[in-house]
């Protein structure tokens, strides 16, 4: 499944291209991420807790940087993990591409995205709003994180994410569902040309 979105940071490219050379500190701004060990090569191993209802997975698998290019400001990243408990699978190629705007820089991200087991039971819709839940607070967290390091913070000192919350990501999801279901519903009618 191709899950698309996009996001913008209040940040000269320069700038956020830099920060996406620092691997833990982007994983750091995905709700529920944890980085592990460096496996060197540009690999990592790390683990992934998401909570979707009621259903709590919790993925350890490997991600490393397939490509990069500096000119075209393009990043591929390739993961593949499995459930601690044996639930399922995931494997996703992630390609994020950054260029300027006039308020800062437009990150586009593309995700290819292979779910078995218990993620999969959900459909296409739950499955893309939580994406777009969970990318809106990585922009959040990216954008937070680039201003901390601006004012000298390290790392160590920067507050951390905290786990993906079924709850609330549940909650933020639905209400994404009923607003495309209202705009459907409530759309005016349109008669059909004679």
């Amino acid at each position: 499944m191709l899950i698309r979105s996009d996001f913008e940071v209040a940040e000269p490219i320069e700038k956020v291209w830099r920060f996406f050379d620092d691997i833990p500190q982007v994983a750091a701004c995905l709700p529920g991420a944890e980085l592990t060990d460096e496996l060197g090569d540009n690999s990592y191993r790390g683990k992934v807790l998401v909570r979707m209802g009621p259903v709590k997975l919790q993925f350890a698998g490997t991600a490393a940087i397939k490509e990069r290019d500096d000119a075209a400001r393009r990043i591929v990243v390739d993961a593949a993990g499995a459930d601690e408990k044996g639930r399922g699978q995931a494997a996703m190629v992630v390609t994020a591409n950054l260029s300027t705007t006039p308020g800062g820089t437009r990150v586009q991200v593309a995700q290819d995205l292979q779910l078995s087991g218990a993620a999969a039971q959900y459909g296409r819709g739950m499955i893309s709003d939580v994406t777009a839940v969970l990318m809106r607070d990585f922009a959040t967290n990216l954008q937070n994180r680039i201003n901390a390091a601006d004012r000298g913070l390290s790392p160590d000192q920067i507050k951390g994410v905290a786990p993906a919350s079924g709850f609330t990501i549940a909650l933020r999801a639905a209400r994404m569902a009923l607003a495309r279901v209202a705009r459907r519903f409530f759309l005016p009618y349109q008669p059909r040309p004679s």
